[in-house]
């Protein structure tokens, strides 16, 4: 099947598009109260529960557009459903909050159960975008596992010390900014991995 090709800025724009409507909404909505179906939300409550549309509408797109959805967007996909989902019928920010906890916990656990296998799913999931020997993704595993677990426990001490202001902030900028700074030095260190795998490949 041939893979279609997009514009990386639309791509882009449907990726970042979801958290970025979400911080506007918020922004406009936070000092505000809801009615509906006789029940008071506040403006987070709501801005939360758009979310979930709009990121699906986005999911879609990107399918529709691309042919496909990575295993990580899918699940991520079905987090904000579900923790979304029970923000709004339970009434209480907690679960959208502790949404990305839970996000970034799974992904640690599952990636150090790999390293505990002597196997990195990295490679699995991202093995045919970026050719990288064994060694170098066992490196970037372990790196992004810490990573991970670290994010996990920011986020704990961000929405449980700080208001709900600084957690959407911190959340829709801090931690997506700090994990592709990180990476972006992960994939630099690990160069020689990655140069020496597609010189072998072109042999």
């Amino acid at each position: 099947m041939q893979e279609k090709t997009v514009s990386p800025w639309l791509l882009q724009t449907l990726e970042l598009g979801p958290p970025l409507l979400f911080f506007v909404a918020y922004m406009r909505m936070r000092d505000q109260t809801y009615t509906l179906g006789g029940t008071e939300y506040d403006g987070f409550i709501v801005a939360a529960g758009l979310f979930v549309p709009i990121l699906l509408v986005s999911m879609a797109l990107l399918w529709k557009l691309t042919g496909k959805l990575s295993r990580l967007q899918a699940f991520t996909a079905f987090m904000v459903v579900v923790f979304g989902g029970l923000t709004v019928w339970l009434n209480d920010e907690t679960f959208f909050k502790m949404k990305t906890t839970i996000v970034y916990g799974l992904f640690a656990l599952v990636l150090g159960g790999g390293l505990l296998q002597g196997r990195s799913y990295l490679a699995w999931i991202l093995g045919d975008k970026m050719p990288m020997n064994h060694d170098g993704w066992m490196m970037l595993t372990r790196r992004l596992t810490f990573a991970f677990a670290a994010l996990a426990v920011a986020n704990e001490v961000v929405w449980r010390t700080m208001s709900t202001d600084s957690w959407v902030k911190i959340e829709t900028f801090g931690f997506p900014i700090a994990l592709f700074v990180f990476i972006s030095a992960q994939i630099f260190s690990l160069q020689k991995y990655v140069e020496a795998d597609a010189e072998d490949g072109a042999d």
